[in-house]
């Protein structure tokens, strides 16, 4: 039985608040092509948070100087995306921040965003954290980014996929 890898996007944020915004955003399709973009804030978006900075290890300075902006990381997005359901293990997040980049671009997504959890079987959660951590362990990866995140995410997905039909059979 093949198993399912879904198409996975993460989102790097300006904080954890109500007036927080997308400032990086990663995908990973389930054939293994990635898209990740550095998002130059509109001039309104004015919040930003030191802690969540020390986090994705992010400022300012770089958003504004490698950041593309939001109108061409909707359409690269759309492009990228179009007709395919993308999975995000943060959506109570994720989703306020894609809907903040589009409205602010003008445009509708031409994709579907749906919360992990959907797809998510229990034998899966109950190994999820800790399959999780060996594999960031097994990528080495160093930085918390929305392109190492999503493909972690992914990669976590199948191994407990794995793992969980193998104990069931």
């Amino acid at each position: 039985m093949p198993l399912f890898r879904p198409n996975i996007i993460d989102f790097e944020a300006s904080g954890f608040g109500f007036d927080s915004y997308p400032i990086e955003v990663g995908v990973v399709l389930n054939d293994g092509r990635k898209y990740c973009a550095l998002i130059k804030p509109a001039e309104d978006w004015q919040y930003w948070d030191p802690n969540a900075e020390s986090i994705h290890g992010l400022s300012l300075e770089v958003l504004w100087s490698y950041g593309k902006p939001i109108n061409l990381v909707a359409r690269e997005l759309n492009a990228f995306l179009e007709n395919k359901t993308v999975y995000s293990d943060g959506w109570v997040v994720d989703k306020p921040w894609l809907s903040r980049l589009f409205c602010q671009s003008g445009l509708t997504p031409s994709f579907f965003l749906s919360s992990l959890e959907y797809i998510l079987k229990e034998p899966q959660m109950e190994i999820w954290t800790q399959t999780q951590h060996q594999i960031m362990s097994e990528l080495a990866l160093t930085r918390h980014r929305a392109s190492s995140d999503a493909l972690v995410i992914q990669e976590t997905y199948v191994r407990t996929q794995q793992l969980a039909l193998a104990m069931n059979a």
